[in-house]
C-alpha cells in the first residue's frame, strides 16, 4: 500500500489490490504508480466527480493527461482509478474544487 497527502491534507491510500485493478483495465499506467500519487499531491487542477469524488488532474506528456479520481473522507481516503485522456475539455466543464 502506498499513501499520497491530497491538497486538503488528508492521507490518500492506493492498495495493491486497487493498484492491480487499475492496471488490468488501463495497462498503460504499470510503470506509473509514482505518478499517480504524485498527481494526488501536486495537481494542476481538482475537480469534482458525480458522486462526491474528486478527479485530480496532472500533464504528464504534451497533450496528455493522468486522471486520477480518490474519495476524500475527514481522516483518510482512496484512489477509486485513474486513466489517461487527451480529452481535457470534457473534464474542464465540471466544477474546479482547487485552484
Amino acid at each position: 500500500m502506498s499513501v499520497a497527502t491530497s491538497r486538503g491534507g488528508v492521507p490518500i491510500r492506493l492498495t495493491d489490490e486497487r493498484w492491480a485493478h487499475i492496471v488490468q483495465g488501463h495497462g498503460e499506467l504499470a510503470q506509473m504508480r509514482g505518478e499517480v500519487l504524485q498527481t494526488v499531491e501536486r495537481p494542476e487542477a481538482i475537480f469534482a466527480g458525480r458522486a462526491g469524488e474528486c478527479l485530480a488532474i496532472r500533464e504528464v506528456s504534451p497533450h496528455r493527461w493522468l486522471v486520477v479520481v480518490y474519495r476524500e473522507g475527514e481522516d483518510d481516503g482512496f484512489v477509486i482509478t485513474a486513466f489517461l485522456t487527451r480529452r481535457i475539455t470534457a473534464l474542464h466543464r465540471r466544477p474546479r474544487v482547487w485552484p
